[in-house]
């Protein structure tokens, strides 16, 4: 039981879990074979003056009112890296607790997109496979790879730290 000072406390367990979470639509872009396996997938990094600048990620963004998470989808990665996806299949929910906020990312696979990647907003992109070689690794990122892990049947390390 928390004592009354923690809840107080903006970065006790207790407060951070009682902050509504911000919808969050995130792209897994995924290479595939002729024959349909899964290899590469791209991460972005985070750009400078944003929260947690530099640390790589699965692109996307924030839904804004009224979208649905395949809108957003659509207009973040339009906005941030130039293209125009195909149809994002949805995959996983994750609820993640940062200091700064608690999110629900919204993770949809893409197989298909058109036009040339522009990094409209000063990042980085890179096509990674297990175990990604880019770091650091946002949190948030974590869980993605580990299911790529289990569906790929990966043994050993997701990332390098």
């Amino acid at each position: 039981m928390p004592d009354k000072n923690e809840s107080a406390n903006p970065h006790s367990p207790s407060a951070a879990s009682d902050r509504v979470p911000v919808d969050v639509a995130v792209g897994v872009l995924v290479r595939r074979e002729p024959n349909g396996r899964e290899t590469e997938f791209l991460l972005t990094s985070r750009p400078e003056g944003k929260v947690y600048a530099g640390y790589w990620e699965f692109p996307g963004g924030k839904l804004e009112a009224g979208e649905t998470v395949e809108q957003a989808l659509r207009r973040e990665l339009h906005e941030e890296l130039g293209i125009t996806i195909g149809a994002a299949s949805p995959w996983k929910i994750e609820l993640m607790e940062y200091p700064h906020a608690k999110v629900r990312l919204h993770f949809c696979k893409v197989y298909e997109w058109h036009g040339e990647f522009e990094m409209r907003e000063g990042q980085a992109m890179s096509w990674q496979h297990l175990p990604v070689q880019v770091q650091p690794v946002l949190p948030g990122t974590i869980p993605v790879l580990q299911w790529f892990a289990a569906e790929r049947f990966h043994v050993g390390a997701t990332h390098v730290v």
